[in-house]
């Protein structure tokens, strides 16, 4: 724990204009993004006595080592600089919602020749066109599937849509006038496109003009005494109101807004989005978060917004954001979503009328959200804590080990060795900093070795990176803080390295550690046998009651590291049974491999050609030639394959892949 006034810097030094603040911890890892108008107000309010702190903050001063700012020209930029910042560190100490990149969305691809229709999830792409979030993919399915019929866009996948065009017949959709068939020139690439912009601007809601359009043209076909086209648009008609009907109308003025409501409680916060379009709403989604920050609800608005539109632009961000309350700085948050906007861009709480009934709605949808969760994880933060203890006292480790990191290697019969890491931070995954090993210094099987090497490895590492941050310099001094802040792949020590395997496992654990001089962290291992915790220099394993959450956590963490090993480890079997002989020659790269199985069929036809043959396909030269010659002479069978049952010699017709 260090005491903040070590590292407090003078007053006259930290200027008094806006900016940005980082908090380091010893290891220079950024524990804590913030943003000021007045840095030295600011920062003052971080070095009262911690007795005057909120706890959550004390806690973060004194696991901080050093604080440093950036000086900006207005609050636009800080909040700009501070979003960024809280993007690439991660920062454990500031509040950040769950990502919801799971969300599915209903999108257009209007970036592609004939756009199709389709449910995406994960980060937004240029040139397509989004709806939603919604809160289960069935949902966008059954709008789709009505909207169709009046707008046959493209759904197919892209292998579909081409063997259809090769075929010159369209899939069950184009039969049953569910999709315009594009694929075998039913219409026009700009008709097509045309039918996607329709749809598009009927999700956009703009839902009234196509509605009377289709009513006047079934009237018109009715006064022709066209009875069969009348029935098909009173259809139409019927289908395009069950769609709008599944996104209820909440305010009359077709307004577009976002309405954003919180319910918390001192250690969690749930945030609630409607997203509204053309009176409708079209999405919505929701986050929990542990608040990790003393933070109020002004700034956990000002967090939600940041995380909704940080990488939003145009359209995507509404005219209208109603909030429960206002950021501190509204002036400089609403001059930001301008300029993501592209125009202005209203920040305000309803005060009265149908927003503000929407807005009560979308507060009791957050309560019942953080209801919900607390439900699920009534004992989580308790369980977790637990745990931890009853591994620190059943370890005799000093305190409990926040950070912990398990290794496990895998392998086939000797082959394709391979080795995982995985990190657990205060009981939870930490998957980004997960790590997969190829074992180099030796081949064949051999599991305490491989541990020795993997940790060997891993751990020079953190003391390559730890001298790079200048921890080793004599003279205390960093070259480059802002380079040294970012997280690095290896930078950062565990308090316990956990091993899958028995004694031989940890003893090469720690004998690896012993050999760099790295003497402050611990090691055990977990035995699946009898689920024995097994330390360095022991002859008898530690037994945890099976009723320990001690024991289920270091389960889950040798289980998660022994299937990302696994995982691993086949997809490098997969990668090696694919290779082709030809994958060894020099500068031969896909195009030219696929030219050469392309003009002579197998890779066994291709052996028995000459080097004049070879310099026979377009692209390739004597050299080429003569290497290609070598490489196949080399990895040539010994012998014939054999049938063992009949006897009958094997030929080789397809003989590998390029």
């Amino acid at each position: 724990m260090a005491d903040p006034s070590s590292y407090r810097p003078k007053p006259g030094q930290i200027p008094d204009s806006p900016g940005v603040y980082k908090f380091r911890d010893e290891h220079r890892r950024v524990i804590y993004v913030g943003k000021a108008k007045s840095l030295r107000q600011r920062l003052a309010n971080y070095f009262q006595p911690l007795t005057s702190l909120h706890p959550r903050t004390a806690t973060m001063v004194t696991t901080a080592a050093s604080v440093e700012w950036t000086v900006v020209s207005t609050e636009v930029e800080a909040l700009q600089l501070e979003y960024s910042w809280i993007k690439e560190y991660d920062p454990r100490f500031n509040v950040k919602y769950r990502d919801d990149k799971s969300y599915p969305y209903l999108a257009v691809t209007m970036n592609e020749e004939f756009p199709r229709v389709q449910v995406l999830r994960g980060h937004k792409k240029k040139g397509v066109r989004y709806f939603g979030p919604y809160a289960h993919a069935w949902a966008i399915r059954e709008t789709v599937d009505l909207m169709l019929r009046v707008f046959p866009v493209r759904t197919c996948s892209a292998g579909v849509f081409r063997n259809a065009a090769s075929a010159g017949r369209p899939c069950l959709l184009g039969y049953i006038g569910k999709c315009s068939a594009p694929c075998v020139g039913r219409v026009t690439p700009q008709e097509h496109r045309e039918l996607a912009e329709e749809f598009s601007d009927f999700m956009a809601g703009r839902t009234g003009t196509y509605i009377r359009r289709l009513e006047k043209q079934m009237m018109l076909a009715a006064e022709d005494m066209e009875y069969e086209k009348a029935a098909r648009l009173r259809d139409d008609i019927e289908a395009l109101r069950k769609a709008m009907e599944k996104s209820a109308v909440v305010l009359a003025d077709a307004t577009d807004a976002d309405l954003i409501a919180l319910a918390e409680d001192e250690l969690e916060a749930a945030v609630q989005i409607f997203h509204v379009r053309g009176g409708r709403v079209r999405g919505q989604r929701g986050w929990v978060t542990d608040k990790v920050e003393a933070v109020d609800t002004a700034g956990l608005v000002e967090h939600a917004i940041q995380q909704l539109y940080g990488e939003e632009s145009g359209d995507t961000v509404p005219k209208e954001v109603l909030v429960p309350a206002l950021p501190e700085d509204t002036g400089a948050v609403t001059a930001w979503l301008a300029g993501r906007r592209g125009s202005n861009v209203s920040l305000r709480i309803p005060q009265r009328g149908d927003k503000k009934d929407l807005m009560e709605t979308v507060a009791r949808n957050a309560q019942q959200a953080l209801v919900l969760h607390k439900t699920k994880r009534a004992s989580d933060l308790t369980t977790r804590s637990r745990a931890l203890e009853e591994i620190a006292e059943a370890l005799d480790l000093d305190s409990a080990p926040l950070r912990i990191e398990c290794f496990d290697i895998s392998h086939l019969q000797g082959e394709d060795v391979v080795a995982s890491m995985v990190v657990f931070e205060d009981g939870l995954p930490r998957k980004s900093e997960y790590r997969r090993f190829q074992i180099k210094g030796f081949e064949g099987q051999d599991d305490v070795r491989s541990m020795h090497e993997v940790i060997g490895r891993r751990f020079k590492r953190y003391l390559a990176e730890k001298e790079k941050t200048g921890e080793w310099d004599p003279e205390g001094v960093v070259e480059d803080p802002e380079e040294s802040g970012r997280p690095k792949r290896f930078a950062y020590p565990p308090q316990l390295v956990v091993v899958d395997g028995g004694q031989p496992q940890v003893a090469a654990a720690r004998r690896a550690l012993d050999e760099l001089g790295i003497s402050d962290i611990a090691v055990c291992g977990l035995a699946k046998r009898l689920e024995e915790v097994w330390l360095p220099g022991d002859d008898d394993p530690v037994v945890l009651p099976r009723s320990s959450e001690g024991l289920y956590l270091l389960q889950r963490v040798r289980d998660t590291a022994h299937d990302f090993a696994i995982r691993y480890q086949r997809s490098k079997r997969a990668k090696r049974i694919r290779t082709s002989p030809l994958d060894a020659v020099p500068g031969l790269g896909d195009t030219r491999k696929q030219a050469l199985i392309k003009h002579f069929g197998s890779v066994k036809r291709l052996r028995q050609a000459t080097i004049e043959q070879i310099c026979e396909v377009p692209g390739m030269g004597r050299k080429t030639a003569e290497a290609v010659v070598v490489a196949l002479a080399e990895a040539a069978p010994a012998a014939p394959a054999v049938n063992t049952a009949t006897g009958e010699i094997m030929e080789d017709d397809g003989g590998g892949t390029a």
